[in-house]
């Protein structure tokens, strides 16, 4: 999920990590320092469109390898989530650093998640602007709900709770639809998908060389 960009909100520097509130946190992750940059994949192909596989063996150093690759993935391509499938791995995890609208930093993984919404009759919708790193430099207004929690585990296989409110209950919701085959081009009606498809053409060029150019400054 692409980073929502707010000027006007005034920033608090208060973090939860997992779920849970830390007194202090570094800017970039200690997942970002450890990984490797992979590709992100793009709308259209196959590992996108189909769910993911549950995660069945936890605490092995391959899972720790591959989150770790996926937030650093995550901060080359200015991403707020990223979902295995969007580096081309079949499994049901995904990865966050995001803010709420109370300008809480959210920071995580999470293994086989499963989404709890709100009842029908207390459900909030919000149209937002909302954007996905594998149909990059496009966005449109799609309508979530304002409060979301997502149950699963952590790697080594402890259950988690994490539980979000205004865009970082989009996020949650954004990446959990990611691991059953959905972009959130799949919620667009036939007239916004080709407009989100058109400015994915537009722009897609310059979205790949400045990921590329921010790699390589991390790298150095």
């Amino acid at each position: 999920m692409s980073v929502r960009h707010e000027q006007s909100r005034p920033v608090d520097r208060r973090v939860r990590v997992q779920g849970r509130p830390v007194d202090a946190y570094p800017a970039l992750s200690p997942e970002v320092e450890r990984g490797s940059v992979r590709r992100v994949t793009v709308v259209g192909e196959e590992v996108l469109s189909r769910p993911c596989r549950e995660v069945t063996e936890f605490g092995t150093p391959e899972l720790s390898a591959l989150i770790d690759d996926m937030f650093v993935t995550m901060h080359v391509a200015d991403g707020a989530g990223l979902a295995a499938n969007q580096v081309g791995v079949d499994l049901r995890l995904f990865v966050y650093d995001c803010p709420d609208d109370d300008g809480i930093r959210h920071v995580g993984h999470i293994v086989n998640p499963v989404l709890d919404l709100p009842d029908p009759g207390s459900r909030r919708l919000v149209d937002e602007l909302e954007g996905c790193l594998s149909v990059p430099g496009a966005a449109m207004a799609v309508p979530r709900t304002d409060r979301a929690v997502v149950r699963g585990f952590d790697k080594d296989g402890s259950p988690l709770v994490i539980e979000g409110l205004g865009y970082f209950a989009r996020c949650l919701q954004h990446e959990t639809d990611r691991l059953v085959g959905h972009t959130y081009l799949d919620r667009l009606s036939k007239r916004d998908r080709k407009d989100a498809l058109r400015q994915m053409e537009d722009r897609r060029e310059d979205v790949m060389e400045q990921r590329a150019i921010k790699a390589a400054h991390l790298s150095r």
